[in-house]
């Protein structure tokens, strides 16, 4: 069976059976919105659960946080989404189709772009006769930049701070009440700090299914560390995650260990390595692990003005922990 056709009868398979159902159906559909029916709510529940027992309540390290959506504005700043979280997009000024432009390079040349800047993008679109899969034409704008978050107006209008930004990801709830943990539990370096939570980033999607929707969950550790030990946890941490894999039934023949070269790592990030899945539409990332060294903490602390040190009770050390 063709991938593609295999893909076709799972989804058809989730919709039949009560898993999961495109969102807005009696509407026509919402483009990348699904809801999960009653068993894939049920499924969807007992990995959660897992996840939870496994990572949280038999770890003596890790403690839990619950934390907004919404939080404040300077905090995307602070992280680096507001200038550095975009993607590269262009349309086809024929059929108005609008897809991700390193994406259309890439499926169209066979070559990673990732990171290219604008200027370069347009001239391979242009030099290499780039052509619409959607019209097999030629008319392209010109490529820019689109950033992902999705924004909200308060209701406290005129104030400076009346834009607020839904959350692109857990991690940053964590980092803000990371000196509040450190208060009320009296935990010690090494420890972590995990969530469940919603996330929504608005970026053109590949509509392969539930896999890169506009609103989903996360499961997120962040495991804040004493500088020079960053190799073992790092190390560590990934043993835990193939573990965890094997734990929830994955056949580990699917599954690949993928190293981001060092030109191609985000801008927190000094180490960086997915776990990629095997899916019908081929290799991607399941899971994610990255040593942030102490960029968040760091910039949150330059930012709020903020004292975001750890000082160690056996030592009298004092330093801002890595993640």
């Amino acid at each position: 069976m063709k991938k593609e056709d295999l893909l076709k009868k799972v989804v058809a398979l989730s919709k039949r059976r009560g898993f999961v159902y495109p969102g807005s159906d009696i509407y026509g559909g919402f483009a990348n919105t699904y809801s999960f029916g009653p068993n894939g709510t049920l499924l969807k529940n007992n990995l959660r659960n897992l996840w939870w027992q496994i990572f949280v309540r038999q770890r003596e390290d890790v403690v839990p946080l619950d934390g907004p959506i919404l939080l404040h504005p300077r905090t995307w700043e602070a992280s680096g989404h507001v200038a550095g979280f975009n993607d590269a997009l262009v349309d086809c000024k024929e059929c108005k189709a609008r897809l991700r432009a390193d994406h259309l390079l890439e499926e169209a040349l066979g070559i990673e772009v990732e990171g290219l800047p604008l200027e370069e993008i347009n001239r391979l679109i242009t030099d290499r006769e780039v052509v619409c899969p959607s019209c097999g034409k030629k008319n392209w704008t010109e490529a820019r930049l689109f950033n992902l978050m999705f924004s909200t107006k308060l209701s406290k209008t005129g104030e400076e701070n009346s834009i607020a930004y839904l959350r692109p990801e857990t991690a940053q709830a964590i980092f803000l009440d990371y000196k509040n943990i450190i208060d009320t539990m009296r935990v010690r370096v090494p420890f972590g700090v995990a969530q469940i939570g919603k996330a929504f980033r608005n970026e053109i999607t590949p509509g392969n299914f539930i896999f890169r929707v506009i609103e989903f969950e996360q499961m997120e550790i962040e495991y804040f560390i004493h500088p020079s030990e960053w190799n073992q946890h790092f190390d560590s941490w990934l043993e835990d995650m193939m573990s965890w894999c094997d734990k929830i039934g994955l056949n580990r023949d699917h599954l690949t260990i993928y190293e981001h070269p060092k030109d191609k790592l985000s801008h927190y990030s000094d180490r960086t390595a997915d776990i990629l899945y095997d899916f019908p539409f081929g290799k991607s990332e399941l899971y994610g692990l990255a040593y942030r060294s102490d960029f968040d903490l760091r910039s949150h602390s330059e930012w709020a003005k903020a004292k975001l040190e750890y000082l160690d009770p056996k030592t009298q050390e004092r330093y801002i922990p890595h993640v």
